[in-house]
């Protein structure tokens, strides 16, 4: 009746893609042709004020090379991992009276991976500042 093969086979032509193509070119070409644009268009006045590196206002002091500390790149690394673990309980929590026991099981068995990791990185001294 109203799902006819013949329309449903039209859906699946490659013409069907055509929309989301041109919206791509569209938006590849926009951002292409604003970059050129501006470059051509734009002042370009290189005066020793603009070439002095900015910093957020404040006046740099030392050598921007020194290392930094490999536990500050780990505890923002370990942030970002936990922080994307735990949007993964947004859609048991709005749903978990159709998820019944079945996904209270599924949950608590990913709570439980959750806490592992989190106590393994606190055995191995990952979250500890002082050396």
């Amino acid at each position: 009746m109203f799902l006819d093969t013949e329309l449903l086979s039209a859906t699946t032509t490659p013409f069907s893609y055509f929309p989301i193509v041109l919206q791509l070119i569209a938006a590849v070409g926009f951002v292409g042709v604003t970059m050129v644009a501006t470059h051509y268009l734009g002042p370009k006045r290189k005066t020793s004020d603009k070439l002095v590196t900015f910093e957020s206002g404040i006046e740099q002091i030392g050598n921007a090379r020194q290392p930094v500390a490999i536990k500050y790149f780990l505890t923002a690394i370990l942030f970002v991992l936990f922080d994307v673990e735990v949007i993964f309980f947004y859609p048991y929590a709005v749903n978990f009276r159709e998820l019944g026991w079945e996904g209270f099981l599924a949950m608590l068995m990913f709570v439980t991976f959750f806490m592992g990791g989190f106590f393994y990185i606190i055995r191995k001294g990952a979250l500890k500042w002082e050396d």
